[in-house]
């Protein structure tokens, strides 16, 4: 049984109560409801920030319900789920929203980003504001906050050394579902599989691919390291998520409560970033007791390649006039 058929049998419950001069559900009537989906498990670090600085800062006028493990709905079906009134909030992918706003591809580039400074500054500026409005206009979802979960790597089965975008070649390397993930890997000059993220580890350990692109800390959290056997410092994405809500549910809420919320997701952002940040400088000391291997490739020939292939794409065709200019001078 669904949340919403579960709330639906509840309030029908309570309507006959009420017939029949009992006490009815007033309070749980009450509360504002937000079900939110993420495909992290629960036994993440990010799900425990979530409950404790977002949820726990919305207060007792508002009912949080988490669903973590993408045991709500699969991975990259969130956006649709919100716009069809199914579900009130999600960690999106930037890369979900490319699907259905082309222009946001500018984004999800490998390197486009320098680190986490200039990917804030970025989202910001007057670039992210044009972003979000898109967002809004286009899809009926509304971005809270960005926050930094990390950068993301290779990690590899195989121990063949890996320094250019040549050695990937043959190297079948798990990226999401979806066209603009899969791109990423064939820019950076893999053979890209698409594989739901709670599926890699298994795919790993028998050989179904040779590799993934994570940041480190869900290199951990998820154990991919058992089946590892190198990390390869490409930082190709300063990996982000859209913590969002569906403009219909933001526009249901009054401005005390907006502000509530707004002020909340803040706070799970800052949260989430200063775990990210010290898991960039810990966690890589953790994979190396371990026994992986962990090494920096050539970057510039990473970066001179990755970038010169989205410049010849589709992709590149869809973004809007000057943007990387103005990306670039932040």
């Amino acid at each position: 049984m669904t949340p919403f058929i579960q709330r639906r049998t509840l309030l029908g419950a309570a309507a006959g109560l009420c017939a029949i001069g009992l006490p009815a559900l007033s309070l749980a009537q009450g509360k504002v409801e937000l079900i939110y989906s993420d495909t992290v498990a629960e036994s993440d670090v990010r799900a425990a920030i979530l409950k404790e600085s977002f949820g726990g800062a919305l207060g007792a006028e508002f009912d949080f319900k988490p669903y973590f493990g993408a045991t709500l709905f699969k991975q990259g079906t969130e956006p649709v789920a919100m716009q069809r009134g199914n579900l009130h909030m999600a960690n999106l992918a930037a890369f979900d929203v490319q699907r259905q706003i082309p222009a946001w591809s500018i984004v999800t580039t490998p390197y486009v980003f320098r680190d986490h400074v200039h990917m804030k500054a970025v989202f910001d500026s007057d670039v992210g504001k044009a972003l979000y409005a898109m967002m809004e206009q286009q899809m009926g979802i509304k971005v809270l906050s960005v926050p930094y979960i990390g950068t993301r790597h290779l990690g590899l089965k195989p121990r063949k050394k890996i320094m250019t975008p040549a050695d990937l070649a043959g190297i079948k390397l798990r990226m999401p579902p979806g066209e603009g993930w899969q791109f990423v890997g064939t820019a950076m000059g893999a053979n890209p599989s698409p594989l739901a993220f709670t599926e890699v580890y298994t795919a790993l350990q028998t050989g179904t691919i040779d590799g993934q692109d994570n940041p480190m800390g869900a290199v951990r959290s998820m154990k991919f390291y058992e089946v590892t056997t190198q990390i390869v410092k490409t930082s190709h994405l300063v990996a982000n998520n859209l913590f969002a809500i569906s403009v219909s549910k933001w526009n249901s809420l009054s401005p005390a409560q907006q502000k509530t919320v707004q002020d909340a997701a803040d706070k799970f952002a800052a949260a989430v970033t200063a775990q990210a940040l010290k898991d960039d400088v810990e966690q890589e000391a953790f994979m190396k007791q371990q026994g992986l291997e962990v090494y920096t490739p050539d970057l510039p020939a990473f970066r001179r390649h990755v970038l010169d292939v989205y410049a010849k794409s589709k992709f590149a065709k869809d973004w809007p006039a000057g943007m990387l200019d103005r990306i670039n001078k932040l």
